[in-house]
């Protein structure tokens, strides 16, 4: 399943293919949006914005395309007037004189407004995103320790979006593994040192899988982000040297190492 760092990614190639230029074809699957269509033409995309799997995209009228992938919904780039071969159903198609960007599958979309997407359920539910530039350590930190997370495992809730948006299971297992905690741990055991440590980790491990495009490999050096523990069961741990073990938490796969996330 993507996690924050591959819908951001994701999110930059729309904006590549559609940011700025006026809508030439605008057309939606659902009866319920295909009446905004022609209201659409010639109108502008200003923004596309993450929050956990969602994706919004604003309108320069002030209208707001709220879109979920849930498990099958997925975007592709196309020339305009060209569709990808595919069994998948479209569901959404916005063009302008050179690109398309084409939803297929997906049934979770909505044609908001500013006080409609401030209402919307799911967006009320879901925390802050840990891709968004302006959500600090501390603020973290703080979520980290309220009454609602504190008494909360790990294991559960690094895979909450109400805790913080765009976090995985790639995602928890590093986070932990830089931290060095076991998933077992609560916010409210841990020492100062500690909260500060998991606090940065939640937000820099995200970050910095994205910037790199998970292709790069010495995180500690600020040149590369790799796995240290996902996915490398029985191999040695790069911090202690300790083999690596796997099991499965919250119904995911989970990979630590027993001798240094104590």
């Amino acid at each position: 399943m993507p996690e924050g760092p591959e819908i951001r990614r994701a999110a930059d190639r729309l904006e590549k293919a559609i940011l700025g230029k006026p809508l030439t074809d605008v057309w939606f699957a659902f009866p319920q949006l295909a009446t905004y269509a022609s209201s659409l033409i010639g109108e502008t995309v200003t923004a596309i914005e993450t929050r956990g799997k969602a994706l919004l995209t604003y309108f320069s009228n002030g209208l707001v395309l709220y879109s979920h992938n849930q498990l099958y919904g997925v975007w592709r780039v196309m020339p305009a007037g060209k569709e990808p071969e595919t069994n998948r159903i479209l569901r959404v198609r916005l063009s302008n004189a050179k690109k398309s960007i084409l939803l297929y599958s997906a049934s979770d979309i909505e044609l908001l407004n500013q006080d409609t997407l401030a209402a919307h359920p799911f967006l009320q539910r879901v925390g802050p995103d840990v891709l968004d530039a302006t959500l600090t350590d501390q603020q973290v930190k703080e979520r980290l320790l309220s009454t609602r997370f504190r008494r909360r495992q790990f294991s559960g809730l690094l895979l909450d979006q109400s805790f913080l948006a765009g976090l995985g299971n790639y995602l928890r297992a590093e986070i932990l593994w830089l931290a060095a905690l076991k998933p077992q741990h609560k916010a409210q055991d841990l020492t100062e040192d500690q909260l500060d440590i998991l606090s940065a980790a939640l937000l820099s491990v995200p970050r910095h899988s994205y910037q790199t495009r998970g292709t790069m490999k010495d995180y500690h050096h600020g040149a590369a982000f790799t796995f240290n523990v996902f996915h490398r069961g029985g191999k040695p741990c790069p911090r202690c040297g300790e083999t690596i073990e796997k099991t499965t938490l919250s119904s995911r796969p989970f990979y630590w190492c027993p001798a240094c996330q104590q």
